[in-house]
This record gives structure tokens, sequence and C-alpha cells, in this order.
């Protein structure tokens, strides 16, 4: 059994789909129902004791300047390439803290803290079963092992959700393939999860952890921001 120690949360990106409202916050700040969304993030990682928090930043940094002194446990991590990169940038920022860490993205909104819990077996994936269609990755598992993802997603499969766990040990590689994709073939166009599941699938015994729709909420857009909190609808 492995145990998270540390935690990455993606927040450098521009959130341009979120515009107007990303002019003057970065997404990951947007209250939604009076609550930061990378708050409800950090919060859900105290609770289940991992209290050693990493945040990337880039578009507007100096606005999560006040998540240090809220928060003891965060400190801050410069991604100096967000504005020319996707982000593997982010990762590659924050490649030293891979081994035995959980990754999210600061701009969703966990509802159920107990999907960050620190013990997990195999390196993978928070995921939901997916019987209809969907847009989103779709993972397909069999006897508890990630054996395929489409990025154009499809049905019956295993939503892919941006919460997930590395081992020391798969940390390590997972460091490894970074820098080569971004060091040596200057590949920085692409997601870091592209790393595990596509570029080097073969290194990686990825599994998943299995939870409900209800229990984490990712925002892509106004729309769908406006649909959880209607204080929004004026920016529709």
């Amino acid at each position: 059994m492995n145990t998270v120690k540390r935690a990455i949360i993606m927040a450098a990106g521009l959130g341009e789909r979120m515009h107007p409202l990303t002019y003057e916050i970065p997404k990951p700040l947007i209250p939604v129902n009076g609550v930061r969304m990378i708050e409800t993030v950090i919060e859900g990682l105290l609770v289940n004791n991992i209290r050693e928090i990493h945040i990337v930043v880039g578009y507007m940094k100096e606005k999560f300047d006040f998540l240090k002194t809220k928060y003891p446990e965060v400190s801050l991590i410069e991604n100096p390439f967000y504005k020319e990169c996707n982000n593997i940038s982010s990762l590659y920022s924050a490649r030293e803290y891979l081994e035995d860490c959980i990754i999210l993205d600061g701009d969703q909104i966990i509802y159920n803290t107990s999907i960050l819990s620190p013990e997990f077996e195999l390196s993978g994936y928070n995921a939901i079963w997916c019987e209809g269609k969907t847009e989103e990755w779709l993972m397909q598992v069999e006897n508890g092992i990630v054996t395929g993802c489409s990025r154009n997603g499809g049905e019956h499969g295993w939503q892919l959700y941006s919460v997930s766990r590395w081992s020391a040990e798969d940390g390590k590689k997972l460091r490894k393939y970074l820098e080569t994709e971004f060091l040596e073939k200057k590949n920085r166009q692409i997601y870091w999860d592209d790393v595990a599941m596509f570029c080097y699938p073969e290194e990686f015994r990825l599994g998943i952890r299995e939870m409900n729709a209800e229990d984490v909420v990712e925002i892509d857009d106004l729309k769908e921001l406006a649909a959880i909190d209607n204080t929004y609808n004026k920016y529709l």
C-alpha cells in the first residue's frame, strides 16, 4: 500500500473559456457559491492529512499569495512557460515533488473529500463509470488495470478526472519522461497526462480510484459555472 505524502495543484492556466471573469482573476480563485474553487481542493487535502501542498502558478501569480498566509501548508511554484506551453510545463515545473504525490487541478470543486484519501495501491486516476456517450477522456479497464484510453471519449468506459496518485517508483518514472518530452524532444503542447497515458503507457501499470459523478465538479466554461451559481448568469 502506498501513501500520498504531498500534493501538486495545477493553477497556472489562462482560463480563456471563462472570459470576461478571468481578465481580472485566475480561474481557480473564482468563488462558486461563496467558496473559491481551489480552496475546496486545499481543504479536501487537509481533511485527509495531506499537509505538503504545492500550487503551480503562472497567470496572475501574485493573486495566489494570500493562500500562503491562510494555509501555512501551501507553497507556490512558478511556471515561467505557462503562456507558450500546455500544462506539461506546469508539472515539469513541479517535477521534484512527484514521488508519493497526488496531482489535482485547482479549477474544480471537491464535494466529497473522501475521494482525496491518501492510501492507494496502484498509481492512477480517479474515475467514474460512464455508460452513455461522453467527449471526455475515457479509459478502458480490465481486472482493475488501465488497458487503454481515448482522448475523444466514447461510451462504456471509465471517465478520467483530474485527480491522480503516483507512487514513489512511478513518480520517478514520470519525472524522467517529463524531462525527456519537455527538455529533449521539446514536446511542449501536450497535456502532462499524455506522458503516462499515451507516450509511455508500457512503463506504467495504472489502476483507477472509483468515485461518483456528484463527488467533484469540473467547470470548463461560463455556462457550466452559471448552472451551479446563478449569480454568474449575467455573464452569459
